[in-house]
Parts: C-alpha cells; structure tokens; sequence
C-alpha cells in the first residue's frame, strides 16, 4: 500500500476533474499525497537539498552530537543491555524555523537566497492547493485562506514557516524516535522530504505505512484545523519518522497555518450539508457523537503545546472548555 501520487500539471488540462478528485479523495481518505510536477522548478529543489545539507555539516552537526538526544542515548548505552529502556521524550533530528523575521543561518554560502526562493515558491502551492480543497468541498474560492488571516492586519496575518530538520544517523534506531506519533496543529503542511533516506510514516487503517521517497516530490499533508474547517471530512493523520542507522535523512516542511488570532470553526455550509444528508444520525449511533468546536487559533495551540503527541480529540475538548 503506498500513499496516492498526484500529477499536478494535469489541473491544467483535459484530466482536470480527475485530477481534482483524486485530491479530494486524498484528503479525505489519507490525509497524506505525493505531488509531482507541482511548479516548482527542479533546478530549485537541486539548490535546496545543496545549501540545506551543507548548513548541517557547517553549521549545526557539532552542536547535534552535543544535543540532550545524544547525550541521553550515551547514557543508556552506559547501562548493562538488559537494563537498557527505549527513549522517550526526545526526538533524533536537529531542527530549526525560518520565517521573514527571525535569524536564518548566516555561514552557508546562498543558503538565504535559497531558501527565501524556495519558501515564495512552496507559499504559492500551499495557497493553490489550498483553492483546491476550497472547491472540492463547495466552498468559495478564499474561504480556507481568509479564515487563516484572522483581522487582516500584519500581526492577524497567516502564519508561513519553514522547519529545516534533519535526522543523522543512529547508532541505536530501536532505541529512540527519529520523531515521536503526532498530528500537526495547523493547516495545510508540504514537505520536501528526502529521496534517498527512508523513515517518514503514516497511520493508516491501524498500520504503519511508508511515505516512499520521490525525487523532487511534495508531500502535502492536512492539519487539525483543516479538520476542524472541513467539519471533518479531511481528517489530520497521525505522522511520525523513524530513526535510521544510515544515511542523514533530511525534512524540509513548510506550515500554512491561522494566525494565533484568527478564529476557526466548522464552515456552516459543511455543517448544514451534514445535517441535510443526515450524517447526524450517523453520528447518534456512536456512543459520544463528536462536533467540533469554534476556538481561537492561539488557545488551541497553548493546548497542543502541552500534548502533541497525545490523542487530538481531547485537544478539541480542552479547547471547547475554553
């Protein structure tokens, strides 16, 4: 079984509704797709995988083999082997954000220039896919986008950041998590992930499936909030990445997400179609049926700080009592 590849240059042509489909089936049936021929131009992507590599060697591998993780996993491997005990807590990768505003590594010759390419370009897909899954549910085109913008001023802006990460290799993979099961917070996620070194997974029908490698693919994954706004027909997946003895496995992942200001709630056009094709009756059949609450961005992520790695539902919960 592997998660569904998308050709996305086929939107522009004869197969556009096929193409359209085979995303919103994505959406709500796996949480996860590949693109390919998605716009953004290989050249770039080469340049990307260049400069993010060559920052870790120059700039931050020294610091990872001093890090809590490694220093952690010494200690247990002091231990006799029997009375060794997995990990947990920690994650195996080095990682650091870029937005506009916050300090970009300085030492990588044309790693901001690079990088500050590829985030316009990757910006511009995470708006489009997002249009995409505007109108695959029958809501106006903007409505995922101006829900995410809060009030319109620069601080209700969207938030657009970039986690450069890299997991290098373990010497004990069964030992500790490259990183730990989560979904993630926000809204739309693509990651450039890397095409050699395998360990990205999803949760799947309660199986743990490989996201297989592709040179030069995007991995589009949906968030909570997506979730939240779709009133549940695009689900957020649980995600998580596996440790490796070799290679250094490198993530790039791009977050479109609401401002901490913007409000989100269910669209109510979804939420009556939902109520006119009785999908509430459905949900009596359960013993708990679950509607999803309307909360500001900012009080669910102060809930997802403390557990992000624990069950979303009670996130939703927490937030409602809120």
């Amino acid at each position: 079984m592997a998660i569904p590849v998308i050709d996305l240059s086929k939107l522009e042509g004869e197969e556009r509704a096929k193409s359209m489909a085979q995303i919103h089936n994505s959406c709500q049936d796996w949480g996860f797709f590949q693109l390919v021929n998605h716009g953004i131009p290989e050249e770039l992507l080469e340049r990307v995988k260049k400069v993010c590599s060559e920052c870790f060697k120059l700039e931050r591998e020294q610091g990872f083999s001093n890090s809590k993780p490694v220093m952690l996993l010494n200690e247990i491997l002091a231990k006799q082997e029997t009375c060794r005990q997995r990990l947990e807590g920690v994650d195996w990768e080095d990682v650091f954000t870029l937005l506009d505003d916050n300090h970009w590594p300085s030492a990588t010759p044309s790693f901001r220039e690079t990088m500050a390419e590829y985030r316009a370009h990757v910006k511009k897909l995470a708006e489009k896919i997002m249009r995409i899954m505007d109108e695959n549910l029958g809501l106006p085109l903007g409505y995922i986008k101006n829900a995410f913008g809060g009030g319109g001023s620069a601080e209700d802006a969207a938030y657009f950041g970039t986690k450069v990460s890299h997991c290098p290799p373990c010497p004990h993979p069964d030992l500790v998590n490259g990183l730990r099961a989560h979904t993630d917070a926000g809204g739309v996620v693509l990651l450039f992930q890397d095409d050699q070194v395998k360990g990205l997974q999803i949760l799947k029908d309660g199986a743990w499936i490989d996201v297989q490698p592709i040179p030069n693919a995007i991995v589009v994954n949906t968030g909570d909030q997506i979730e939240v706004l779709s009133n549940g027909r695009y689900k957020s997946v649980w995600h998580r990445v596996l440790a490796t003895p070799d290679g250094n496995r490198r993530s790039i992942a791009s977050f479109y997400n609401p401002s901490l200001n913007a409000t989100i709630a269910p669209a109510p056009q979804l939420v009556e179609e939902a109520a006119s094709t009785n999908q509430e009756e459905e949900c009596k059949k359960e013993k708990e049926p679950f509607f999803y609450p309307k909360f500001v961005f900012g009080d669910y992520m102060s809930v997802y700080a403390e557990q992000k790695f624990l069950p979303k539902e009670p996130r939703f919960h927490a937030v409602r009592a809120m």
